[in-house]
């Protein structure tokens, strides 16, 4: 089987609406098969990010406690055309996908923002980044729109943390995810967005993968994972000034601010020196004029 170019036409099962009392599921859960989206959800009015799985009654799982289960069902292999490239894998090499189209025997990893909080509350939409991998081979995430277009590359493990992919609000959306090499994968998420309320919210999770027939799920429940890095902060570049506009941006800015504030503080002294070598002179003058 060789990895299969995307159909133009847009996939009927994308349109959907997720109510806004669906629960957060508390049982421990391998998904096998079936439709399940990572999307941004507030729990307990914290912001974060969850499982959404409708491949039987709708709930929202915990990631920490769900394993993605990709069978050899999902074996494809890697076609012998330069388009694919990007994936680093030799032509002829079979590989475990995640299809962008459901396949009824693996898994269909996808991303929403359409629960009805987050689309009541977010400015706009939320980025999501590839905040880190931990693997025995390398994950790649890509679209593809049909048969003659390129693949378009979302993340690779291979590039530093970050990726950043930007989601409209009310977005259901599914892609390629390959991985090069059977064995339990941790994939960290971040989900960010700006709040109407001028607020800004960010949350990291671990996705859960185990790919491959003999892989246990147990270990992969059992994996611990790094540290994930903090976020860098952004620009908001509104002014195109960014992070330069408060003078830290090369490095010179505490430099600066010291030295406007010895300045000031010496300009205040001579300024106090005057004042009283002024009013002096003035006595000096007044009992002058008493003498005389």
């Amino acid at each position: 089987m060789t990895l299969a170019a995307q159909p133009t036409s847009p996939d009927p099962a994308l349109d959907q609406s997720i109510a806004p009392d669906q629960p957060v599921a508390a049982d421990t859960a391998v998904l096998a098969a079936g439709h399940v989206d990572i999307g941004p959800r507030y729990v307990d009015d914290e912001w974060t990010l969850l499982l959404h799985d409708d491949a039987a009654q709708p709930v929202w799982r915990d990631p920490d406690r769900t394993v993605l289960r990709v069978t050899d069902a999902a074996l494809q292999t890697v076609p012998d055309d330069p388009v694919y490239g990007f994936l680093d894998v030799p032509a002829g090499t079979e590989v475990h996908v995640v299809p962008q189209v459901q396949h009824p025997d693996v898994v269909w990893v996808g991303w929403n923002t359409q629960d009805p909080r987050v689309m009541q509350t977010i400015d706009r939409g939320v980025t999501l980044e590839l905040a880190g991998v931990e693997g025995p081979g390398e994950v790649t995430m890509y679209l593809q729109a049909g048969t003659f277009s390129e693949p378009q590359v979302l993340w690779r493990s291979t590039e530093p943390p970050g990726q950043p992919m930007w989601v409209e609000v009310n977005t259901h959306t599914h892609a390629n995810w390959v991985f090069t090499a059977p064995g339990v994968y941790l994939v960290a998420v971040r989900v960010s967005a700006d709040l109407v309320g001028g607020e800004q919210v960010s949350a990291v999770r671990h996705l859960r993968f185990a790919v491959g027939d003999a892989v246990s799920t147990d270990d992969a429940f059992a994996a611990q994972p790094d540290e994930v890095a903090a976020a860098p902060v952004a620009s908001d570049g509104a002014d195109g000034q960014g992070a330069a506009a408060d003078g830290t941006g090369d490095g010179t800015g505490p430099w600066l601010v010291g030295g406007l504030v010895l300045a000031a503080v010496v300009l205040a002294v001579a300024l106090v020196v005057v004042v009283l070598r002024g009013r002096a002179v003035r006595r000096r003058v007044e009992q002058e004029r008493a003498a005389s």
